[in-house]
């Protein structure tokens, strides 16, 4: 099992503690020496999004709903394994599962309000239009 150095903060002064999170490790794919063979560099992070106590109420409805295709019974799984070592890739796992989480519990954003186009900008578009069109008119020679 591993050990943070503390809470993994999702966004503003909301953290997971470290009790929530699961580690999980395992050989790692792809090439490498002698060493591959024995080292559990592959770090998978779960997280009980379902179940936990930690976030707002209305942060966690939000994410269950947003992230309801990536999670197993209500869990969410992260994996790295970019890096050669497991400490990087338990940084790297712990980043993104922080960022997959700050994305899924943001506000929605404000919506749009319409607006129309000033009057006097389509105006001068027109003005603008009419005025190129004279000076390719005046361009081509048709009195050969």
């Amino acid at each position: 099992m591993y050990v943070m150095s503390g809470p993994l903060v999702v966004r503003g002064s909301v953290s997971l503690p470290e009790a929530e999170l699961m580690w999980r490790f395992s050989r790692s794919s792809g090439p490498g020496g002698q060493h591959v063979n024995t080292s559990d560099t592959q770090v998978e992070l779960r997280f009980d999004l379902a179940a936990t106590e930690s976030l707002p109420e209305v942060w966690k409805r939000r994410a269950l709903e947003r992230l309801a295709g990536r999670l197993t019974d209500g869990v969410l799984t992260v994996r790295a394994s970019e890096h050669r070592s497991q400490w990087r890739n338990r940084e790297a796992a712990a980043v993104r599962l922080a960022a997959v989480l700050a994305e899924a519990t943001a506000p929605p954003p404000k919506p749009r309000r319409p607006t129309r186009v000033p009057r006097g900008i389509n105006e001068r578009r027109l003005r603008e239009k009419k005025r190129r069109s004279e000076t390719k008119r005046g361009r081509s020679a048709r009195d050969w």
